[in-house]
């Protein structure tokens, strides 16, 4: 049988009077991880507290796999209390004689980007920051990102950790991601763990309400409605902001419209409003230019997409397509993509279940450009499966036709062989 693939190398083109005024940026489908505009987005810059959807990563997977609890009590050590009393970092005071849950810490991380109290539970879960930031850099390569050094857990400058950054990193080290990887990260995170927007979609929370302690928290994504930052926008509810000198502003966002989920990242923008208008306009470019669109429908067979079985009743099987293929592409492009069917090279061989995977169908874009993915695609293909089932021949059908072929073989040798004497 055929086998037909596909490589996606290069990023499909965008108008050349677009563009967002950062040092890098990408804009992403969320559903198939597919890339829909970038900008210098291979380069390994300063992240600042980008970082922290890599500390969030991991804190959701100790919850889910029971290895940490949301009202787990995490102790603070002299150097978290030390820090966290720098509120000009992004803190919440935090003291040893109180009482602080894994929940409560959380929530400063992902709505305040709180500092001291993501070291405070880093320390908690491996003992040592060092330890968290050797488990950031081993998820980084399991996730399969590329272009990234994790010396923090936070994002800070080392040199801003009070002389105790973690040990095996130096002074003067920041955490470095590219926009692709940072934009990888943030697929992975709320593609594996969703709830984490429930808690990055808060715009603002009394940190310790009711005590001498309590804090007022209000989220830095000033995309978030009911922040009066003159910044709101439909839809967005993450994901985290960033910034230090080397760094500049940066954001990752994300946001959903009409069954629609972008992630977008900018990094190094001007201002702090910079950050949230070149984010506006990477969205508002996703939404308003592309759409879902049904580009093969459920059923599909293509040509010639019946295919052999062996020792089966029946010598062939048809194949169709198991459900529709729908993508997000640029708006009035449907019919630049091509239907492509990839079946594997190893023998049906019977019996065979109706609905048993036999191949898969994608596309191929015949446009400007190709497509690329942030990851291996899983969301814009679909399994072609057979449309019946075939039973097994019987052994005396099977021993006829093993006869039969056996002769076969005999009689094409020797043919072969007699042509080469003339």
């Amino acid at each position: 049988m055929m086998i037909s693939t596909m490589f996606f190398q290069q990023p499909l083109q965008v108008n050349a009077a677009f563009d967002v005024e950062a040092e890098a940026a990408i804009l992403v489908d969320a559903n198939s991880g597919k890339i829909l505009y970038q900008k210098n987005a291979d380069a390994n810059l300063h992240i600042a507290s980008m970082t922290k959807m890599m500390s969030e990563y991991l804190i959701l997977e100790a919850i889910a796999e029971n290895r940490l609890t949301w009202d787990q009590t995490v102790p603070i050590s002299n150097f978290v209390r030390q820090l966290s009393l720098y509120t000009d970092l992004s803190n919440v005071p935090l003291r040893q004689d109180e009482t602080y849950t894994v929940k409560e810490l959380y929530e400063s991380v992902a709505i305040y980007s709180a500092n001291a109290s993501t070291i405070a539970i880093a320390e908690l879960m491996y003992g040592s920051e060092a330890g968290f930031v050797q488990a950031m850099n081993d998820k980084a390569e399991e996730l399969g990102l590329e272009e990234y050094m994790f010396v923090n857990s936070t994002g800070l400058n080392n040199s801003d950790l009070l002389g105790q950054h973690p040990d095996g990193t130096a002074v003067d080290e920041e955490n470095r991601m590219s926009a692709k990887a940072t934009a990888k990260l943030a697929y992975h995170l709320i593609t594996d763990y969703p709830e984490v927007l429930d808690t990055a979609s808060i715009p603002t929370k009394i940190f310790k309400e009711g005590t001498d302690d309590a804090i007022h928290m209000m989220n830095w994504n000033w995309m978030l409605p009911t922040i009066e930052t003159q910044h709101d926008y439909e839809g967005i509810d993450g994901l985290k902001t960033g910034f230090t000198l080397n760094a500049g502003n940066c954001f990752t966002a994300t946001a959903e419209r009409n069954g629609v989920r972008l992630i977008s990242v900018v990094m190094g923008t001007a201002s702090r409003a910079d950050r949230f208008n070149e984010t506006e306009k990477l969205l508002n470019y996703g939404f308003n230019q592309f759409e879902t669109i049904e580009l093969v429908p459920a059923g599909y067979q293509g040509e010639d997409t019946v295919l052999p079985v062996v020792s089966g009743k029946e010598k062939e099987v048809a194949v169709a397509s198991e459900e529709a293929l729908s993508m997000l592409i640029k708006t009035g492009e449907e019919h630049l993509y091509t239907p492509v069917i990839t079946f594997s090279d190893e023998d049906l061989v019977a019996p065979l279940e109706q609905g048993d995977v036999v191949g898969t169908l994608t596309v191929q874009y015949e446009g400007e450009g190709s497509i690329e993915y942030l990851v291996p695609n899983q969301k814009d293909q679909v399994n072609m499966v057979t449309t019946e089932a075939v039973e097994r021949a019987g052994w005396f059908s099977r021993t006829l036709g093993s006869i039969g072929g056996f002769f076969s073989n005999i009689w094409t040798s020797v043919s072969e062989t007699v042509k080469g004497w003339f």
